[in-house]
């Protein structure tokens, strides 16, 4: 028998928005939309077992009906594709019977202690119609709510479309035409999920990238899919914390994402070359991103270099006042980012890319030539053949680094990025202990090299920040251009040290032999 599965794309987005959608003329359906009030109830064992196992146990009351769902986890952003298994049950605890045929006794089995308890809940007032869209029939879900857990509460608001009958592009499609006049959010997380973060203290904090899960038997487009998704997570979790907290871990976060999707459209190049949204995407990724770059140096400058050198100097009077000017230039740089953030553009285009990775010409069409299309090769016969040439690369462009100019050293830091990136996605393929042990030593040498590239690359845009201070004009007092120059000559007495180091790092990583041959 099939698994059942869930094909839900989830948008988030205000309490006037919620309500402005209520009565949008795309969401019009026959009859009256179906109100009704769900309390839903998540289980799982002390040691979060389930959720260790990538699954959720709810037990749900609508009205007098009690409604026990099983869902698979899943890694997407957006639209969730994932097995769920429900059942009408009898009592407000989960019934072992009605998920007999789930994965979750087999998790149980395993655990210390199978034993089921309540860890949080939450509580909705629920729309729902069925509307057409293209050539689909579409189930509108409105949630407006909250989550609650013994650690507190916190709201919920949210728009699911789940597909009951037709393609995935229309769900996208529909909410693409619903995002021109409301502001849309693609979702990061599903209410399970939130619950579980926000009882471990991590809804509002930072995170960095989660490991890629590829399938042995995986595609190249199938790790190129799973990659994309993992990427867009990341974004989507960091800008969340970033808007609500101006966190500059959060904006470093949502930069090391945009990062690492750029460069997946560059490693898989080869599976995406037919389609030119592709390098569209990209170009475009980078061009609305601009602004990011300028604030996460002040960033690195105030919390990194200034402190270094207020304990050097801490007499240096000039340092303070420095200090003052550039935290105002940082506002304003964030204030740049959070503009980003919150516009219409940038909102229209995470969803457009969420509906190309999943409905883009790249997944359909065939080679020009005819012939088996790359994107169906296997995942690790494609990596091994793009790490090969990352790694060549690397290893002809950084001879003699020290001796090399900025320019030709910020080359191979970008091409050192790409090979610690290729080593993180594809990483699940190499599951022997050979493979796993030359794995961890070649991302330790690839994070060597690009740790002392990142340091002289923190000094160049240490020297951009101070430039700007320079040329700001004669309201900046003597004192704290004199401040500037000092932390300026400070800055480069360690360059040279820093080179060698990247030098032998360098040499560490091409020496190393590869885990993927």
């Amino acid at each position: 028998m099939a698994t059942p599965r869930e094909i839900e794309l989830k948008l988030e987005c205000g309490v006037a928005d919620l309500a402005a959608l209520a009565n949008h003329p795309l969401l019009r359906a026959d009859g009256t939309p179906e109100a009704v009030v769900l309390s839903s109830t998540y289980f799982d064992t002390a040691k979060g077992d389930l959720r260790k196992g990538g699954l959720t146990l709810r037990v749900r009351r609508e009205g007098d009906r009690r409604i026990q769902t099983v869902k698979a986890a899943s890694a997407s952003v957006g639209l969730f594709d994932r097995a769920e298994w429900e059942a009408e049950i009898f009592g407000e605890v989960p019934d072992a019977e009605a998920f007999a045929e789930t994965p979750v006794p087999a998790l149980l089995g395993d655990a210390a202690d199978p034993s089921l308890v309540p860890v949080f809940t939450s509580v909705v007032d629920r729309t729902t119609r069925l509307v057409v869209h293209g050539a689909s029939l579409i189930s509108v879900t409105l949630d407006q709510g909250r989550i609650e857990t013994a650690e507190g509460a916190v709201p919920l608001c949210e728009v699911e479309l789940e597909l009951d009958e037709g393609s995935p592009g229309d769900l996208f499609g529909l909410a693409q035409a619903l995002a021109e006049t409301i502001p849309l959010r693609l979702g990061a997380l599903s209410k399970s999920a939130r619950g579980w973060r926000l009882i471990d203290g991590t809804l509002r904090k930072s995170s960095k990238a989660s490991p890629v899960r590829l399938e042995p038997d995986a595609t190249a487009g199938g790790a190129f899919r799973a990659v994309a998704q993992a990427c867009l997570h990341h974004l989507r979790l960091n800008e969340d914390v970033f808007l609500h907290g101006r966190h500059p871990e959060g904006l470093h976060q949502i930069r090391v994402a945009l990062r690492r999707l750029r460069s997946a459209l560059t490693l898989f190049k080869p599976i995406l070359t037919s389609d030119p949204a592709a390098a569209h995407l990209r170009d475009e990724i980078k061009r609305v991103t601009e602004p990011f770059g300028r604030a996460r140096n002040l960033d690195v400058f105030l919390e990194t270099t200034l402190p270094a050198e207020l304990q050097k100097r801490p007499e240096e009077a000039g340092l303070q006042d420095l200090r003052t000017r550039l935290e105002a230039e940082r506002d304003r740089a964030h204030d740049a980012v959070i503009a980003t953030l919150e516009s219409p553009a940038w909102r229209s285009l995470i969803l457009d890319v969420a509906a190309w990775i999943e409905t883009g010409a790249w997944r359909t069409q065939g080679p020009a030539e005819g012939g088996t299309p790359a994107r169906d090769a296997p995942a690790e016969d494609f990596a091994a053949d793009i790490l090969d040439r990352i790694r060549r690369r690397i290893r002809k462009r950084g001879r003699r680094l020290e001796r090399l100019d900025p320019e030709a050293r910020h080359r191979v830091r970008i091409e050192g990025k790409k090979l610690r990136y290729g080593a993180e996605f594809f990483a699940s393929l190499y599951t022997d202990k050979k493979a796993h042990k030359r794995h961890k030593a070649f991302v330790s040498a690839v994070s060597d090299l690009q740790d002392h590239l990142g340091a002289l690359n923190d000094m160049a845009t240490a020297h951009e920040v101070l430039s700007s201070l320079a040329t700001a004009g004669d309201g900046v007092p003597a004192e704290t251009l004199f401040a500037a120059g000092l932390t300026a000559g400070d800055n480069e007495a360690e360059t040279k040290a820093l080179l060698a180091k990247a030098a032998d790092a360098h040499a560490d990583l091409v020496d190393l032999k590869p885990f993927w041959r």
